[in-house]
């Protein structure tokens, strides 16, 4: 066996040394690497942010959804000194978008893309000029976005679907993406989409937009778009017949059969699958913004990749874009988690840092604030992480930010690989489908350390492909910061395959080598009463849903030692199960569903812990489940949560237990 080397690169071992002055290491942290920092925002002001954009002079521009333009010099802060905030314009009707080009700020209203002009520069818009406008039926969820502005001023908008029970196209052109030159001619240029809040360029000026699980979509995702494209949802095919409309392209025409998307996109003329799935709840459960890292370094080793905002999760994604027979497609990893409330929109400060706007109400979020304005900067440290995983005809080749340690670089034990999709349905969300192990039966490192090739057998094109390299170290002995990620085969390559060694006689296959976590018990989900209550439930409470990720029931008591019959009318238009836990115990159940994975789904996200007493199934919208316990002996307050992952955090109530 080759002797590791344990000579720590300096970074290492700063940060191992910052945590255990004796000279253990310990596992670095996300802050180690990017750091998160809060603008105070002047009394009064309520930024929930809805779009953002940096002046020329670097100014930060912050449209809100209460409707007002904000101006704030000095946003990084340089010097110690505070931020100042100047409010620009007011009246608007839920700007989620902003943009700034030729000396106007332009954004996106509820019914139009709205031009502000300050004619006499004072700081303040005297001027509203409306570009373009659309029509509104009033649904509460007909949001629009943006716009992003191309390099010949045209200008992109995208039109959020109507909610009735399921996504609705309930006026002109909603779930479109538009097109419109400054002097306000519109051109509808693609549809198929849900609830398109983020959208962006990547590194090469192309058009990508996000979309969120509901129905239809099984997964968030971020797709390449393209005039004509059909991206999904089929309700903004209603408008196909209209003038104008570059697709012909009907309702009728998209089947509701429940297969993978891979399987029926062949027969729907004009439909493109994701360029990058981003695995609900493995990633993130609310795709927001789009931003590709021009900094050329500024912020870190990942040039030219595209960084993808979460708003249920408060966290951003990276994710590594390739084009593989004329088809993007690529890998998500997870990046920087822990900002303060949901994330929406991010923008590129003039230092390199990136500025990151939030809101929450309504839209629930593990950040617990409200709404709030922080700034990510790198801290000039190098994480060892997987830079790119690019596809092979016979499976994959990792680089590192860092040399890779070769002695587990090369074992094949190191990479664990699950194909698996979803389903493409009118309904809400989808389960994981088609789960399979694919099989690492070869390696091959760089002499430089600084990439690995993998052959895999059992890659499926069309399917998502989990990769899992717990046990990686670099050449210094660090875990990857970031352990898994997500690659979406939409295309495999064509070319020579790797020729490798045979590995020893008898080794394992890798499918062996995959951890295997324990079945949830089902002993604590009794969902018929008990034969021996022959007089019934001493009681029965029966919790629905209320917008904004809670429980329609805050609290209730019941009487120890008591029987109860607990009844949950999943009554939202999401995914939610129950679970009644121990006193104090309700983030660490939470972070623990979080950390499921893949097994999740299958165990209703219910993780195998001593304090979770009693819980439901996951329940799809419409479902109503009843549940039968005998209540703990010991007084006190129990916390019932959703602990569909993010969900725990806002989702909760008290179950107070009292002596008889």
């Amino acid at each position: 066996m080759a002797t590791r080397s344990r000579v720590l690169g300096l970074a290492w071992l700063v940060v191992a040394l910052a945590a255990d002055p004796i000279g253990a290491q310990v596992p670095a942290a996300e802050s180690d690497y990017y750091k998160i920092s809060t603008l105070p925002l002047p009394e009064g002001v309520v930024l929930e942010v809805g779009g953002m954009d940096v002046l020329p002079d670097g100014q930060l521009a912050v449209s809100t959804r209460r409707g007002e333009v904000w101006l704030i010099k000095n946003p990084s802060m340089t010097g110690g000194v505070r931020p100042h905030f100047q409010r620009f314009a007011h009246g608007l009707h839920e700007a989620l978008g902003l943009a700034y080009r030729d000396g106007a700020i332009y954004s996106t209203q509820r019914g139009e893309l709205t031009r502000l002009l300050d004619t006499n520069g004072d700081g303040r818009a005297d001027r509203y000029e409306t570009v373009c406008s659309w029509p509104l039926e009033g649904n509460y969820h007909e949001y629009s976005y943006g716009p992003l502005i191309r390099p010949d001023g045209t200008m992109i908008v995208t039109l959020n679907l109507g909610w009735v029970g399921y996504g609705a196209s309930l006026s002109k052109w909603r779930g479109w993406m538009l097109e419109i030159t400054p002097d306000g001619e519109m051109t509808p240029m693609a549809t198929g989409m849900r609830s398109p809040a983020g959208f962006g360029f990547d590194i090469e000026g192309e058009v990508f937009y996000g979309e969120n699980q509901g129905d239809w979509i099984g997964s968030g995702y971020i797709t390449h778009v393209e005039r004509g494209d059909f991206v999904g949802h089929p309700e903004g095919l209603r408008w196909t017949g209209e003038p104008g409309s570059p697709l012909t392209l009907k309702q009728e025409d998209v089947p509701d059969t429940g297969r993978p998307m891979v399987e029926v996109a062949p027969d729907i003329p004009g439909l493109k699958p994701p360029a990058v799935w981003l695995p609900h709840t493995l990633m993130g459960v609310s795709t927001s913004d789009i931003l590709a890292d021009t900094t050329a370094g500024g912020f870190g080793p990942f040039a030219g990749q595209v960084f993808v905002g979460d708003q249920g999760q408060s966290r951003v994604m990276r994710v590594f874009l390739e084009k593989v027979n004329g088809v993007y497609q690529g890998a998500a990893f997870p990046f920087r988690e822990g900002f303060s409330s949901g994330v929406l929109r991010m923008v590129w400060g003039k230092d390199s840092s990136m500025f990151v706007g939030m809101t929450s109400r309504g839209w629930g979020s593990t950040g617990q604030s409200p709404y709030g304005l922080q700034r990510l900067e790198w801290t000039g440290l190098m994480p060892f992480e997987i830079k790119t995983i690019e596809a092979r005809p016979d499976g994959f080749e990792l680089s590192f930010t860092k040399p890779v340690d070769p002695e587990t670089a090369t074992d094949l034990s190191s990479y664990h690989v699950t194909g698996f999709t979803y389903q493409y349905h009118s309904t809400y969300g989808s389960p994981i489908i088609n789960r399979e192990t694919a099989a690492v039966r070869g390696v091959k490192v760089s002499d430089d350390g600084m990439s690995a090739r993998i052959a895999v057998d059992g890659l499926r094109k069309g399917y998502i492909h989990e990769l899992m390299m717990t046990s990686l170290r670099s050449a210094a002995g660090e875990p990857l910061l970031h352990d898994a990620a997500y690659y979406t085969l939409n295309e495999i390559p064509s070319g020579p395959s790797m020729v490798f060694e045979a590995g020893p006689a008898g080794a394992p296959p890798a499918a062996e080598l995959a951890p295997v976590r324990p079945a949830v018990t089902q002993a604590k989900r009794l969902t018929t009463m008990p034969k021996t209550w022959t007089k019934g439930p001493d009681a029965t409470i029966t919790i629905g849903t209320e917008p904004g990720l809670r429980f329609d029931l805050p609290a209730f008591d019941v009487q120890a030692g008591s029987r109860l019959k607990l009844v949950f009318d999943n009554d939202d238009d999401m995914m939610h199960n129950l679970l009644v836990v121990k006193p104090g115990t309700a983030d660490r159940v939470g972070d623990q569903a979080i950390a499921l994975g893949l097994d999740g789904p299958e165990q209703n996200y219910v993780p195998e812990l001593g304090e979770v007493l009693f819980h439901t199934a996951l329940l799809e919208p419409g479902i109503v489940e009843a549940i039968y316990f005998t209540v703990p002996l010991e007084p006190g307050e129990y916390t019932y949560i959703c602990s569909f992952p993010g969900h725990a955090f806002t989702m909760r109530g008290t179950m107070r237990v009292v002596r008889p």
